[in-house]
């Protein structure tokens, strides 16, 4: 068999999420909000928040590790690791360099992160399929981790209300074995309307200054009305251009993983795919919005509790700032089934 012939599938996922929870009851304390205002226009209860020294490199590392104990792997069996995230350690190095030393990986593997905001676990996983499809490489470990918390400005009840901390991990196998693990992706932006969700400095354009900080302009803003708009239009049509690009329905589709952005978006998007909820498993009440990490959280959460069995179709979507988005269609393997 040709090295293109490979298929690519998650072998194991791992978490982990802060300790320190941050209720709705808090934040009323500290912006002009209330628990039934954020519950009615989010969904989320309660989101982790990472301590001083918790960062994405660690929380990612956590996550990674629980990954490869359950894919009964060690360090040395990882040949590629690609870390999606926003809110990396430090501008460089990378924070999949840093997390390469943390777990204590090879150093002859290629280590690097993806910058695709919310979107960023889906498109780290198709360049981790496509690049072990070559045959280089057979395994890889793929993390979502975020430190939303260091970007949002707290007195900004619009946006600090949504977002968490946390990471998830998944660990990427090829086998000869055909129709299993990751089946169709696709992956799209639109830089045009980047300006709807951004941070207009810390990066080369516009270094930190004391104006800059004085003026929050390192934070988090949004465009939450357009944001819901574009992210549920192009939610749905990736969702149906996966489908039709592997000619499976959504009817076949066991369960649908979405990014964990907002409760009227994934309901906006299920109605728009005729798909009930019940299909759509979330954690968003516990966690909110956690950029790249929500999806394998959720996939995490919802292999844990017994709902993902071998064979099924899962169909994971996403959309972020850029504006990205993608979606991948997955068959789940258990390869000692």
């Amino acid at each position: 068999m040709s090295s293109a012939e490979l298929s690519v599938f998650i072998r194991a996922v791992g978490v982990r999420t802060p300790e320190r929870k941050l209720t709705n009851a808090e934040l009323s304390k500290m912006v002009d909000t209330s628990d039934e205002w954020i519950q009615t226009r989010s969904g989320i209860r309660e989101r982790r928040i990472a301590g001083p020294g918790e960062n994405p490199s660690d929380l990612g590392a956590h996550a990674a590790a629980q990954a490869l104990e359950r894919a009964g792997l060690t360090p040395a069996d990882v040949d590629l690791l690609i870390v999606a995230t926003m809110t990396p350690d430090v501008p460089f190095p990378s924070t999949a360099c840093l997390l390469q030393a943390k777990l204590g990986l090879r150093r002859d593997i290629p280590c690097f992160d993806v910058s695709a905001a919310c979107s960023g676990f889906v498109y780290a996983l198709q360049v981790a399929r496509d690049m072990m499809r070559s045959g280089a490489y057979r395994r890889a470990l793929v993390v979502g981790a975020e430190k939303l918390s260091s970007v949002v400005d707290w007195s900004d009840r619009t946006t600090c209300v949504l977002f968490g901390d946390g990471a998830g991990a998944a660990v990427l196998e090829t086998t000869a074995e055909r129709g299993v693990g990751l089946l169709g992706n696709l992956l799209g932006a639109d830089g045009n309307n980047a300006e709807l969700l951004h941070c207009a400095a810390g990066g080369s354009a516009a270094p930190a200054t004391a104006d800059s900080l004085r003026e929050g302009r390192h934070y988090l803003r949004m465009n939450g009305k357009e944001v819901f708009r574009h992210a549920v239009r192009v939610m749905a049509e990736s969702c149906e251009r996966v489908l039709a690009q592997c000619g499976v329905t959504s009817a076949e589709v066991a369960w649908f993983i979405p990014h964990q952005a907002n409760i009227r978006i994934l309901e906006a998007v299920a109605s728009q795919l005729n798909v009930g909820m019940e299909r759509f498993p979330s954690n968003l009440s516990r966690y909110g919005n956690t950029s790249a990490a929500s999806i394998p959280l959720a996939l995490e959460e919802a292999w844990k509790d017994g709902k993902i069995k071998h064979g099924d179709l899962i169909l994971i979507v996403a959309f972020g700032a850029g504006l990205t988005w993608g979606a991948t269609l997955l068959r789940w393997h258990e390869p000692s089934r």
